[in-house]
């Protein structure tokens, strides 16, 4: 029995050991904001200071005579995933484009939490200092659930919306419980005994299989894009905003989805049909609960159409635009 009990010890002092030395050699620190700018800076780049003490990155883009389009990324992601819309649509429209507090070129003060109304806020202090009174709001994923909760609060400030890959409303048919995800990285954030971890080690083969499922065309997936997603969730600070993030609290699904319904806001709803991460019938939903609502679907394409298949799903922004504005015109 001693000899069990020695063997078991010395098991237990071996994972131990190694889950140390494993810690120490996957363990990194914060990337400062200065590195990150040298790095990844251009001469588009603009910042904004909040009240809240957030220092916005932005970039203010194409046409200035053209009508405004604001684009709000997703999770973990930034405004660089939309430059291939920038250059499609530059030409004809002004397109504005930002980094949400947590997420890349965009500081934040030490021991900050960002939640839905300072993301919404972030926009609507950005267009109200560039003097854009009207616009086309476009969000990707989490960035479409800015969009949404955005035209809730400002409708009257909406030319349209566009929702691609959008978190969607709280289902009030459904359980409001998390699932299991198809990226491992947004499991593990959801994990209490992991989350301390996930805070101070190297993510670099997380991001990479996140953006694989996301992109779906793997060849999409370069090295400098993980390395770029990587190196912006080592901004001071981005990790824990980004955690807590990820981890919080539904609203009140009945009157959200009720809310919805009653908005006039001319709305497109684009939605990538293989879709690992929020459902096609997600985006079907979320089209169906908008009243008026135009659907896209793109057949073998994923999370971020934007991205994916830039030329079709830009053409068919700008093709929606038009229509919208002619049936304005020919209304009013």
């Amino acid at each position: 029995m001693r000899t069990v009990l020695r063997l078991a010890g010395w098991v237990v002092a071996i994972v131990v050991v190694l889950g140390v030395v494993g810690y120490f050699t996957l363990s990194r620190a914060d990337i400062p904001y200065a590195v990150l700018q040298a790095q990844y800076g251009g001469p588009a780049d603009r910042y904004l200071d909040l009240p809240s003490g957030v220092h916005l990155h932005y970039r203010d883009q194409g046409n200035p005579l053209g009508e405004a389009i604001v684009l709000v990324h997703g999770f973990g992601a930034s405004l660089f995933d939309w430059e291939d819309w920038v250059k499609r649509l530059g030409g004809q429209y002004r397109v504005i484009s930002l980094d949400l507090p947590g997420h890349g070129l965009t500081a934040a003060p030490k021991h900050y939490l960002a939640h839905m109304d300072d993301l919404t806020g972030a926009v609507d202090a950005l267009t109200t200092h560039l003097g854009v009174k009207h616009f086309v709001l476009v969000g990707n994923s989490m960035g479409g659930g800015v969009a949404w909760n955005y035209a809730l609060q400002h409708p009257d400030r909406l030319d349209g919306l566009v929702l691609e890959d959008s978190v969607p409303a709280p289902n009030p048919a459904a359980a409001q419980t998390r699932g299991k995800s198809n990226v491992i990285i947004f499991n593990l954030m959801q994990s209490r005994a992991l989350r301390g971890i996930l805070l101070h080690v190297d993510l670099t083969p997380l991001v990479r299989q996140g953006l694989e499922s996301a992109l779906v065309d793997k060849s999409l997936v370069t090295p400098a894009m993980v390395q770029r997603y990587s190196d912006f969730s080592r901004a001071p600070g981005h990790r824990v905003i980004l955690l807590n993030l990820q981890g919080g609290a539904h609203p009140d699904p009945a009157a959200i989805n009720a809310a919805l319904g009653k908005l006039t806001v001319p709305t497109l709803v684009m939605h990538g049909k293989v879709d690992k991460l929020i459902a096609v019938a997600e985006g079907e939903r979320t089209a169906a609960t908008i009243p008026g609502s135009t659907l896209i679907l793109y057949p073998g394409v994923g999370h971020v159409p934007m991205e994916q298949i830039p030329d079709k799903s830009a053409a068919d922004l700008d093709g929606w635009i038009r229509t919208k504005s002619l049936a304005a015109k020919t209304a009013g």
